[in-house]
């Protein structure tokens, strides 16, 4: 069972998020808060998996709600939710510890699977603003792009693919190859590179000039 707070300063938002999610039998919403001071006090209390966290509230706001949650209960993973594709408070958010990054207009059957890929260590970003996010963090600072000699040129087509936002049903439709197969190829992409997830890949191949390199190809 995922337990999950919902953080939202406004209700109708909050009750709008514990409906879309009584549909899902393996998610259950232990408690909510109005702001990221009451989501932090409520901690002990519900033992969250996952917190769904808004980021412009009154108070102590998501970002800080973010540190302090990760700081005190390691183990729960913080999926930013907000209006905004633009939002740019969302690089923040990340550098603080949230573990992804959704729309509050995402459908209910995406929210689920963005909560289930939370708890299991995943980190899903909206494929909207998946691009935008990638390249604000990418100016940030410069990285060895030595590792990316590791990747056959398949590979590289995949982890730049990976990087726009797409799933991997998309680059698998993409690059004509099951989704089986391009799941492969990300783990081994990861192993690789020596990173956790698939945006630290992602991050990796935008900072090395990846994305550039192969943004008009397949």
């Amino acid at each position: 069972m995922i337990r999950v707070l919902i953080c939202d300063d406004q209700e109708v938002v909050r009750e709008g998020l514990q409906v879309m999610l009584r549909g899902a039998s393996e998610i259950k919403v232990v408690g909510t808060a109005a702001d990221g001071a009451a989501a932090v006090a409520r901690l002990d209390a519900t033992r969250p998996d996952v917190v769904l966290m808004d980021l412009r509230m009154p108070g102590v706001n998501g970002i800080q709600a973010t540190r302090e949650i990760r700081q005190r209960r390691p183990g729960a993973r913080v999926l930013v939710l907000t209006t905004y594709d633009a939002d740019e408070w969302v690089f923040d958010a990340i550098r603080s510890g949230a573990a992804g990054y959704v729309l509050k207009d995402t459908p209910a059957e995406d929210l689920i699977a963005a909560i289930r890929a939370v708890a299991a260590g995943k980190t899903p970003v909206d494929p909207k603003v998946a691009g935008r996010l990638f390249a604000q963090i990418a100016r940030t600072a410069p990285v060895d792009a030595a590792p990316l000699a590791e990747l056959s040129p398949r590979e590289r087509d995949v982890l730049a693919l990976l990087a726009r936002g797409l799933s991997n049903a998309d680059i698998a439709a993409t690059v004509h190859l099951s989704e089986g197969t391009v799941r492969n190829y990300v783990s081994t992409i990861l192993s690789k590179l020596g990173v956790a997830d698939r945006t630290q890949a992602a991050i990796l191949g935008i900072r090395a000039g990846l994305l550039g390199d192969e943004a008009d190809g397949p």
